[in-house]
Order: C-alpha cells, then structure tokens, then sequence
C-alpha cells in the first residue's frame, strides 16, 4: 500500500473565467484551471500505452482537455515536467511516477499551489496524495505465487526478476509474492535481480540468473515486460520445463499465456486504470469528494481463462 497521507475529500479550486470583448479571461487567473495533466513515467512500455489510451477516451466522453506527457522513465525530467505544472496550473495533476521517492518533491510543490494530485500505478512517498488509483499489487503478488506453486507443483528453485527500485508496483508486488511464497515449504527463491520494468534488461537478467542457476523450474518477473524478456532467455524450455509468471496482462503477455510460453499473468486492466483516474479527475473538477484509495481489480490469467482475455 501507499506510504503518504492522502487527503480524502479535497476540492479543487476552479477559476471562473469569463470572456471579455476582447477575448481575455478575467477572474483568478492564478487558481487552477478546467483541464488534466497526465503524467506518465513512459510511453515505451506498452502497458503505460494502453493506460493513456484508456484515459484519452474516457476525457474524450468527458469532455476534459488531458495533456499527456511522457518522462522517458527519467525522474529529473518528470520532476521538471511537474515543475511546469506550476506554470501552467491544470485543474488535476494524474501521476504515473518513474520513481516513487524521487517524485516527492514534486508532489510537495503540487500541494503548495493547491493543485490535486491523483497517483496512478504507483504511489508517491512524499507529499500529499487527493487520491491513489491502483491495482492491490500485494494481493496481485500473492495471487502470482499461488500460480507459481500451482505450477511447479508446490517445489523447486525459483528465481524473481525485479522492476524499476524504487517504485511501489516493485515493491508491492515482490513483498506480496515472497510472503506468499513462504508459506510453500518445497520452494526456495535462490535469487532476485533488477531489470527495470524492461523486456532487453528482463533478457540479460534472465540469461544471467539462467546460467548461474541451471536448475531452477520457474521464473516471477513482476511485469510482463521482463516476463516476455525471460520467455526469449528460457527459449524452448519456457512454459514446459520453466514456469514462467509475469504481472500487468498487456496484449503480448497475455498472447504468450495463449501460445504456453507464460504460464500466467495478472491481468491489471490498464485501459481501465487510466479512465479511472480520469473520472476521478472529473469529480474534482465538479468540486466533489473522492475516495483516498480507488482500486481497481486484478484477475490471474491462465491457460483456464485466457480465452476471456485475448482472442
């Protein structure tokens, strides 16, 4: 869960523009204005694609301006995006951060000029959040290990390939999987490396931790990203010989839990997750309350149901 004190019921404050003759608004010009800003921490991860799709659309039926920034998964540039956001003062602030401490600053600032931050995905460890729109990726974690044991038949060596440090969706998700995994006393995670959230780095750390642990029979990577990475380092022992579990159900995970290369995935709706952060958005903007936690569910993905999921 979020490590921040979120303020349940705040209200944005909408200037009230009326045009003059001459075309210039008139009023509060310093008070927050009627649009959204989208702060995304990347646009190359498809899963992130498809969380501003689902946010585009529902702005779409809406009505609301969304301006969407990418930040490269480079935290000093989203800090300097946040920063114009002072400038330019939307009505909500939706952020995606790269890196869930880094971002505090800028949530700080936020708050001081009385702009609404929304978290989406990932929360931020500093400042004050209005609200945290996310999947429960602990309990998403724990579903992921009771795959994984399923799987492999509840023993055996696992290996767990980690996504960018200092992100709450890493955190969450490795904390929930290993406290579930504990509790299967024939399986032994022998170890854990960094990839990023990133398919290439998901590649050479699976072939790395491949080659230093020969007898492993499954691989945890917490998103599908590096989950598709391990699937190429495994080569034809992946889905048969090596469990291979990954976290987000974008298209080509849930494409590879078809084809019997993943084993599964958890399915995190990304559309969804972006159109609701919007209507969370829009309820402020309408000077209504909104809850401090809006979760959004999560569904385990395998050979049983992925005919629900993809075609």
């Amino acid at each position: 869960m979020m490590n921040t004190s979120p303020r349940a019921g705040a209200a944005v404050v909408i200037a009230i523009a009326v045009a003059a003759n001459a075309g210039c608004p008139v009023g509060n010009t310093d008070a927050p204005g009627h649009d959204v800003t989208l702060a995304l921490s990347t646009q190359t991860n498809p899963f992130f694609v498809q969380v501003r799709d689902g946010a585009r659309e529902r702005a779409g039926e809406l009505g609301i301006t969304l301006n969407v920034q990418d930040a490269g998964d480079d935290a000093l540039k989203q800090a300097d995006q946040l920063g114009n956001a002072l400038t330019t003062k939307p009505g909500v602030m939706l952020v995606n951060p790269v890196d869930s401490d880094a971002v505090g600053n800028s949530v700080v600032a936020l708050n001081q000029a009385d702009i609404p931050v929304i978290a989406l995905d990932r929360a931020s460890n500093g400042g004050r959040l209005t609200s945290y729109v996310a999947s429960d990726n602990i309990s998403g974690g724990k579903q992921a290990a009771d795959a994984m044991a399923e799987a492999i038949g509840g023993k055996g060596k696992i290996v767990i390939v980690q996504g960018t440090p200092g992100t709450s969706a890493s955190r969450d998700r490795g904390a929930g999987f290993r406290e579930k995994i504990a509790t299967y006393p024939g399986i032994e995670v022998v170890a854990q490396q960094t990839a990023g959230f990133d398919r290439t780095k998901g590649l050479d750390v699976a072939t790395n931790l491949l080659q230093s642990n020969p007898d492993i029979v499954g691989i945890f990577a917490e998103n599908d990203e590096m989950a598709l990475g391990a699937i190429e380092a495994a080569g034809p022992r992946a889905g048969k010989d090596i469990a291979i579990v990954g976290f987000d159900g974008t298209a080509e995970g849930l494409a590879a839990v078809k084809a019997g290369t993943m084993t599964a995935t958890i399915a995190q709706q990304p559309r969804a997750l972006g159109a609701e952060a919007v209507s969370q958005a829009k309820l402020l903007l309408e000077g209504k309350s909104i809850a401090d936690v809006v979760p959004v569910p999560v569904v385990t993905v395998d050979r049983r149901n992925i005919s629900e999921f993809a075609e």
